[in-house]
C-alpha cells in the first residue's frame, strides 16, 4: 500500500492551503509569506533587558516575537513589555508567550500577548520516563482529564481572539504517549492531535502547529505525518518549522536548513524560527533566506508532468530507509553500498590548478575528513595529458569530468595507478546513447568507472539512452543529475533529483547517486557563504534524510578545503556520516540557568574530538532529559549556577558547582569508555 500523501507534490513546490491564522495583525497561512520568528533570551521579569532584545529582533526584520513565560510572575511580566514594545514603535510585532508546565501562567500570560505557545507533552502531563500499560478506560480517562486542563486556556484565547500554537517536542513526549506510540513521530503527531480535538470541540481554529526535534529526519517525518494525518480529518492549520537544539555556527545552520528547508520545498511551513546557540538577532538573515529561497520556488498550480507523490523514488517519507544500490568499489579505501556511509568528492577549478589544491588539501584536511574523490573539469586532450603523472592525495580517486565533445578514443593514453571516474553527460538523442555504449564498454575493459550525468527526462522509458542503460546494467556506474540546462525560471534542484531517483526505480537501476551542488542547482542563489551553505544543505540533507546519495559534491566553493569540510558538515548534520562530535545545544531563553553560548564553545573545544559521541548541553530541563535520549551524555541546567549530568535519559550526577561541571562531564565520558586524546595540533 502507497503512504499517505503529505504534499500535492515532491517534485515542484506547490504551497500547501492552509487557513489563515492572525497574530495580532500578521496573517500566517492563507495566502501570506512565510513568517520569521524568533526569542528573545533574557530573564522575562528583567522587563527593560526583554523589551529591548524584542526591538533589535523587530529591527533585523523579525515578524514574531516569543518570550518565555515560566511562571505567573513572569507571565505578569508580558503586560508592560507589550506596552514598551508598542510605546517604541512596535505595536504591529506580536509578541507570544512561551509556556511549559504551568496552566496558570498561560492563564495569565494569554491576557496580555497575541498568542501564547504550549507543549502538550507538559502541559497537563509529567514526564517521568514511568512505564506503564494503560487500558482504553485509562486512556480515555487520561484524555478527559488533559480536555478539563487545557479547555479554560482555550476558551480564554477564543474570547479574547489571541492564537494558539500546539507545539510539539520529540524530547517531551508525556510518559502516556511514550508508553502507547514510543518515541516517534507517530507519538509526536499524536500527541497534537489530542490537544487539536479537543479546540476543534469548543468550535476554536485560530491554531499553529509545530513538531520539533533535534534530529532533522525525526523532524522532518513528524510534521510530514501531521500534515498526513490532519488531510484525513479535514484540517488546515498552518505549520510553524524548527529544528530544536540545532546548535551554532555552521552546524546550527546545516542542522536548520536540512530540517526546515526541505519541508519548505515540499510546500509545507507557514512560519519559521531557526534555533541557533547564538544571539538571537543571527538568527534572521537564516530564517530570511530560507524562506525567500522556498517563496522564489512556489507553483501557483500544478505544473504539466506533476507525478504522484505517493511512495515516489521507493521513498517511505516517514521512516528513514537508505535506497537499495549495487556495490561498488572506487578505491580500497573509498567503496559504495547499501549499509556503507556516503562518500565525498572536491571539485578543483581546473587541471592547472590541481597540484595546488591537491596540496592544500592533503595539508588540511583532518583524519575523519579524507579526500576521497577529487574532481577535475577536462575540457581538452591537452587537459587529459596534463593529467598524467599528477600526485593526488593520499587515497583520493580522480574524478574526470569530460567536455561532451571528448569521446572515448580521447582517453586511449590515459592511464593511472588506480581506478579513474569519468564523468560525462549524456541525452536522450541516438548520439548519446551510442555514446554511451563506447564509454562503458572502454572504461569497463580497463577497470575504470562511469559517472553518467543525466536527467529523468532522458531516461524516459522509451529513450534510447533507457534503453542502452538497460543492456548495459549497474556495472562500474554512478549516476548524477546533468541540471546544466535547466531553465532557472522552472528550477527545482531537489525535485529534479528525485524525479532522477524516480526513472532509476523504474529501469529497475541500482547504481549509486552522486548529489551534486554547483551554481545550477542553487535556489535564489546569493553572493555570499550564508546562501550557498543553505542550498547545499537543503538539497544534499532534504536527499539524504530520504534515503537518497551515495556521494556528495559542494562544487559551489572555489576553495576545496573549505567545500570539503562544508560536504563532511551536512553529512553529519543529516545524520548520515559522523566525522566528530555531535552536539545539541539548545538556543537561549529565559528559562536557562547558564551562559549557552560560551558553555557550548567551551565543551565543544574539549570534547570536539570524540568521532561518533553525542552531547547534549540544555539550559533547563523543559526538553533536556528528552532530547538526551538519544544523546550519550547530557550537561543540563538543574539550577542556578548548578549542572546536572545524565547518561543517556538517566542523571547520574546532581547539583554539580558549575566551575567543576565541564571536568566532571570529561571524566564521565572516559568511565564509560567513550573518551579518546585529541590529535596533536
Amino acid at each position: 500500500m502507497s503512504p499517505l500523501p503529505y504534499a500535492v507534490s515532491r517534485f515542484q513546490t506547490i504551497r500547501r492551503r492552509t487557513r489563515e491564522v492572525k497574530i495580532g495583525p500578521v496573517g500566517v497561512g492563507g495566502a501570506n509569506p512565510v513568517r520569521v520568528q524568533s526569542m528573545t533570551t533574557s530573564d522575562t521579569q528583567d522587563v527593560e533587558a526583554t523589551v529591548r532584545q524584542a526591538i533589535a529582533l523587530a529591527e533585523v526584520g523579525c515578524e514574531i516575537v516569543r518570550v518565555t513565560a515560566p511562571n505567573v510572575q513572569a507571565a505578569r511580566c508580558l503586560g508592560p513589555i507589550r506596552e514598551k514594545f508598542a510605546a517604541a514603535g512596535f505595536g504591529a510585532v506580536p509578541l507570544v508567550a512561551d509556556i511549559h508546565f504551568l496552566p496558570s501562567a498561560a492563564m495569565e500570560a494569554v491576557e496580555h500577548v497575541e498568542k501564547v505557545r504550549i507543549n502538550p507533552g507538559n502541559y497537563a502531563d509529567k514526564k517521568k520516563f514511568a512505564v506503564k500499560e494503560y487500558s482504553d478506560n485509562e486512556y480515555d480517562a487520561e484524555l478527559e482529564r488533559i480536555h478539563a486542563a487545557v479547555s479554560p486556556l482555550i476558551l480564554r484565547c477564543k474570547e479574547l481572539g489571541r492564537a494558539l500554537r500546539i507545539g510539539t517536542n520529540h524530547g517531551s513526549l508525556s510518559d502516556r504517549i511514550m508508553n502507547r506510540y514510543g518515541d516517534t513521530p507517530l507519538g509526536m503527531v499524536e500527541s497534537a492531535l489530542e490537544f487539536l480535538r479537543i479546540c476543534r470541540g469548543h468550535g476554536f481554529h485560530d491554531i499553529v502547529l509545530s513538531m520539533k526535534a533535534s534530529n532533522p529526519k525525526v523532524m522532518i517525518q513528524a510534521y510530514r505525518l501531521l500534515v498526513a494525518r490532519m488531510d484525513q480529518e479535514g484540517m488546515d492549520y498552518p505549520l510553524h518549522l524548527g529544528v530544536t537544539e540545532a546548535g551554532d555556527g555552521e552546524d546550527g545552520r546545516i542542522k536548520s536548513a536540512i530540517g526546515i528547508g526541505s519541508l519548505l520545498l515540499d510546500g509545507l511551513g507557514d512560519t519559521i524560527r531557526v534555533s541557533l546557540t547564538e544571539d538571537s538577532v543571527y538568527e534572521i538573515p537564516v530564517a530570511r533566506a530560507l524562506a525567500r529561497k522556498a517563496m522564489s520556488l512556489w507553483a501557483p498550480v500544478p505544473g504539466e508532468g506533476l507525478r504522484n507523490p505517493n511512495g515516489a523514488e521507493g521513498v517511505d517519507p516517514y521512516a528513514y530507509v537508505k535506497r537499495e544500490i549495487a556495490p561498488l568499489e572506487l578505491s580500497p579505501e573509498c567503496r559504495l553500498g547499501p549499509e556503507l556511509p556516503p562518500r565525498v568528492v572536491t571539485r578543483v577549478g581546473s587541471a592547472g590548478e590541481l597540484a595546488e589544491a591537491a596540496r592544500r588539501l592533503a595539508s588540511a584536511r583532518l583524519a575523519d575528513t579524507p579526500v576521497e574523490g577529487l574532481l577535475v573539469p577536462v575540457g581538452s586532450a591537452a587537459d587529459l595529458a596534463a593529467l598524467r603523472g599528477a600526485e593526488l592525495p593520499v587515497g583520493a580517486v580522480p574524478f574526470l569530468e569530460l567536455a561532451s565533445g571528448l569521446a572515448p578514443a580521447d582517453l586511449a593514453g590515459l592511464s593511472a595507478a588506480g581506478r579513474l571516474v569519468i564523468v560525462r553527460a549524456f541525452s536522450a538523442s541516438v548520439a548519446d546513447a551510442e555514446a554511451l555504449a563506447g564509454f562503458a564498454k572502454l572504461l569497463r575493459a580497463r577497470g575504470h568507472v562511469l559517472a553518467l550525468a543525466t536527467t529523468a527526462e532522458a531516461l524516459a522509458a522509451t529513450s534510447p539512452l533507457a534503453a542502452t542503460l538497460r543492456q548495459l546494467g549497474d556495472k562500474g556506474l554512478l549516476v548524477t543529475l546533468d541540471d546544466a540546462g535547466a531553465d532557472p525560471a522552472a528550477r527545482h534542484p531537489l525535485g529534479r533529483y528525485r524525479a532522477l531517483a524516480e526513472a532509476l526505480r523504474t529501469l529497475g537501476s541500482r547504481a549509486p547517486l552522486w548529489v551534486r551542488n554547483t551554481a545550477a542547482t542553487q535556489i535564489a542563489a546569493g553572493p555570499d557563504f550564508l546562501s550557498r551553505l543553505l542550498d547545499a544543505s537543503v538539497l544534499s540533507g532534504a536527499l539524504l534524510c530520504d534515503g537518497l546519495g551515495d556521494l556528495v559534491s559542494v562544487e559551489t566553493e572555489a576553495d576545496p578545503v573549505r567545500a570539503l569540510k562544508l560536504s563532511y558538515n551536512i553529512l553529519q548534520g543529516a545524520g548520515t556520516r559522523s566525522v566528530k562530535t555531535e552536539f545539541v545545544a539548545c538556543p537561549s531563553c529565559g528559562r536557562t540557568l547558564f551562559d549557552l553560548q560560551t558553555t557550548t564553545q567551551r565543551i565543544r573545544a574539549r570534547t570536539g574530538h570524540l568521532k561518533g559521541v553525542k552531547i547534549a548541553i540544555m539550559g533547563c530541563i523543559v526538553n533536556g532529559p528528552g532530547e538526551m535520549a538519544d544523546a550519550d551524555f547530557g550537561y543540563v541546567g538543574g539550577a542556578p549556577g548548578k549542572i546536572n549530568l545524565y547518561v543517556g535519559k538517566t542523571c547520574v550526577q546532581y547539583n554539580i558547582p558549575q566551575a567543576e561541571a565541564d571536568d566532571r562531564l570529561v571524566a564521565l565520558i572516559r568511565e564509560h569508555g567513550k573518551w579518546v586524546e585529541a590529535p596533536a595540533a
